[in-house]
């Protein structure tokens, strides 16, 4: 490691600033303009970290890190992308460009799973801001200070919490909201912090969040989860910044309160974790008391490859970190462009997953976190016109549906669970009552006579 590397201020590098960075003048002519008119409408931010130790220039634009953070031309519909070219070309006007890019996210489904609609609970008779209570265990807050990351990934389904838009944001100022929310809730036992990224924040501010909750009468709350992309993106956070001590201290008084600290760190290569200072990250928050989660969505052109993902968690296993979830790309964004037909996520998993110990073999997958709960697909079955779907709920809304296998059917290459038969039904219902329908004939549980 040198030194330079574990003392270097974090910076975020933009579109408006990346001509300084002197690997981009590498690039394709197309590359860099395809990147200045995407990132008119998606968010894009990197940082030297990433720049000078994950990517593979030689390989740009199809190296996979590369493609984790660069725009790409194909990320916009062809017509949304001719349309903001079309007034950059012209010298429109800030406003203008804003106005448009603004419609083209309106389209782009910025908050799925009906986060807004299912997801915001009530707090003195409104919604609660900057909260979603989506299971019953389980809240999510979202402090306003850790609403950006380090870097921005280009499939990330919070990417509507970078673009300027407050209204699209969940965010929240200050915890007494969320003390007030927890002490009439003694059925949740994880806080999950999230964003954006809460650990890009001073520890000061995460701990005059994380702080209130430690009080006696919290006992209730066994575990703070901590959601960050920070331990691949910018390692130095638990290393050589300078307040990387104090957050170290933090997580020690946390687990001295009684509490778990929970990193779920968001690895979607096994490269991220391949240099110096990732490890000595992952040392420091092991040795404070932190258990280390990983996981992260299946993408196209990123990590559909099995061999990719069994390398990624073999890796992680070693370093003490433990594999969580292979996600499927969320139905929201620039999901076109990355999604995996659910069909080939099954193998793909089931390819990496047998090539890896048994303590690899935590990883879940591949998972749809959908409107109605986090979705595994188990098996598939292949007719001539459609695809049969055994699927169960490792997550739900409705706990009682919980690791019941059942069945859904649709297109060969579908990619996600409202592509399938019976979620009209479930969707109606959920909004209309906010519980499922009696399961129909499609749904039936799998029986030991079952051709699986």
């Amino acid at each position: 490691m040198r030194i330079s590397e574990a003392t270097e201020r974090y910076k975020a590098i933009g579109a408006d600033s990346l001509h300084r960075l002197p690997q981009a003048n590498r690039l394709p002519a197309e590359t860099r303009h395809a990147l200045k008119i995407v990132s008119k409408v998606l968010p894009f931010r990197v940082n030297a970290h990433v720049t000078s130790n994950l990517i593979d220039w030689d390989a740009a634009p199809d190296d996979p890190v590369f493609r984790l953070v660069f725009p790409a031309r194909e990320m916009l519909s062809p017509e949304a992308f001719t349309r903001i070219e079309n007034l950059v070309s012209r010298n429109a006007s800030s406003t203008e460009i804003a106005a448009a890019a603004r419609e083209i996210r309106a389209h782009l489904n910025p908050h799925p799973s009906g986060q807004r609609e299912h997801n915001v609970p009530e707090l003195d008779g409104a919604p609660a801001a900057g909260f979603q209570h989506k299971y019953k265990e389980t809240v999510l807050y979202f402090p306003a200070r850790g609403q950006t990351c380090h870097a921005y990934c280009t499939f990330c389904f919070r990417w509507a919490q970078f673009v300027g838009n407050t209204k699209m944001k969940f965010a929240s100022k200050e915890s007494k909201a969320l003390v007030r929310y927890l002490r009439t809730h003694p059925d949740i036992t994880d806080v999950l912090f999230t964003g954006g990224d809460p650990m890009i924040m001073a520890t000061h501010h995460l701990a005059a969040h994380i702080e209130p909750l430690l009080a006696p009468e919290f006992d209730h709350i066994q575990t703070i989860r901590i959601g960050t992309k920070s331990l691949t993106f910018w390692p130095q956070r638990y290393v050589s910044d300078p307040d990387a001590d104090e957050l170290l201290r933090l997580i020690e008084r946390v687990n001295r309160a009684g509490r778990n600290v929970a990193v779920m760190a968001h690895v979607n290569h096994w490269r991220e974790l391949d240099h110096p200072i990732a490890h000595a990250a992952i040392r420091r928050l092991r040795d404070s008391g932190a258990i280390v989660h990983s996981q992260g969505p299946l993408l196209a052109g990123i990590n559909d490859d099995p061999d990719i993902w069994a390398r990624n968690w073999r890796d992680q296993v070693r370093l003490g970190v433990h594999p969580y979830y292979m996600f499927i790309e969320r139905d929201t964004g620039p999901r076109q462009f990355f999604e995996v037909p659910l069909s080939r996520s099954l193998l793909i998993y089931r390819r990496a997953i047998q090539q890896v110990s048994g303590l690899a073999r935590s990883a879940r997958g591949p998972v749809m976190s959908a409107a109605p709960g986090k979705v595994e697909v188990i098996d598939t079955q292949f007719r001539p016109d459609r695809t049969r779907f055994l699927l169960q709920f490792l997550q739900a809304r409705d706990p009682s549906r919980v690791r019941k296998p059942f069945w859904a059917e649709g297109p060969h290459d579908a990619c996600w669970f409202d592509q399938l038969e019976t979620k009209s039904l479930w969707n109606k219902q959920l909004s209309e009552t906010g519980r499922f329908p009696p399961p129909p004939q499609i749904l039936k549980p799998v029986s030991r006579k079952s051709p699986l």
